[in-house]
Order: structure tokens, then C-alpha cells, then sequence
């Protein structure tokens, strides 16, 4: 890792993602900050600081550190950090369920670095869990649109 990219990271984390008080809200920031048409990681604050390579480098690490430290909450961990993502979220919880059920979002929160047992044990996690917000939203299923 050269200095660029550790520069870059700290910024990150310093200014942003310790702002964010979820680990799977970090997921879903910075999966965002990945184009779905290309794979590649941007940001205009960083890139304009770094260079749009050094900023594409600490976002693509910073977003496989996250996946990385979700993985090693057990399920009763994740369900707290999801509960904590959702208390942030300014939309009604059951429409989020709802879409979670119906277009998968949570699928795009998984970085590209992942391997493929690591994205087996974060989909059977988030299914496991995605079925008991079901339950305490009153989800009835996925939306009629599926």
C-alpha cells in the first residue's frame, strides 16, 4: 500500500465513515460510491485531494475492510448493527423491507473483492435476518412488483 492510499483511507475514515455509526450503513455508503456500470469507486472530494486512483484505492479497500468486519458479528451482532443502520434511515422501515424483498438491493452492498464463501455467509446471513425484520414489520412478502 503506498502513502497515497493510506493518506486517502485515514481522510476517509476521519471525515466520513466515523460519521457513520453502522458498519452495514458503511456498506451501503460505500457501495455506492461504486459505479454498477463500470465497478470502479469515486469520489470527488477524495480524487480531487489523492487523484482519482489513490481515492478509487481507499474506497475499494475501505469497502472490503467493512464487508470484512460485518462478517465477524455473529448473527445477534448483525441484527444489531442492521437495527442501528435502520434507526439512521430516513424512510419507513417496512418499505425498506419490502424493497429489500422484492429487488435485493442488499446483494450490491457485497465488494468485488469478496470471495465466494464469504458472499454465501453474508447472503445467509442477511436472508436469516431480512426474515425476522419480516416479522417485526409485518412484511407479508415480496412486493407485488417481484
Amino acid at each position: 500500500m503506498d502513502r497515497i492510499e493510506r493518506t486517502a483511507s485515514a481522510d476517509l475514515w476521519r471525515n466520513t465513515l466515523s460519521q457513520i455509526p453502522s458498519v452495514f450503513g458503511r456498506l451501503v455508503y460505500l457501495s455506492s460510491l461504486r459505479s454498477p456500470v463500470t465497478g470502479k469507486y469515486a469520489h470527488h472530494g477524495l480524487a480531487l485531494v489523492f487523484g482519482e486512483d489513490g481515492a478509487a484505492r481507499a474506497l475499494r479497500k475501505s469497502h472490503a475492510q467493512a464487508f470484512a468486519e460485518w462478517l465477524t458479528f455473529n448473527l445477534e451482532g448483525q441484527k444489531a448493527d442492521l437495527d442501528l443502520y435502520l434507526s439512521t434511515v430516513l424512510a419507513d422501515k417496512r418499505a425498506v423491507v419490502e424493497t429489500w424483498l422484492s429487488i435485493k438491493t442488499y446483494r450490491t452492498f457485497i465488494p468485488a473483492s469478496a470471495k465466494t464463501v464469504e458472499k454465501r455467509l453474508y447472503l445467509a446471513d442477511i436472508d436469516a435476518l431480512i426474515a425476522l425484520l419480516k416479522n417485526e414489520h409485518g412484511v407479508d412478502g415480496p412486493g407485488r412488483d417481484a
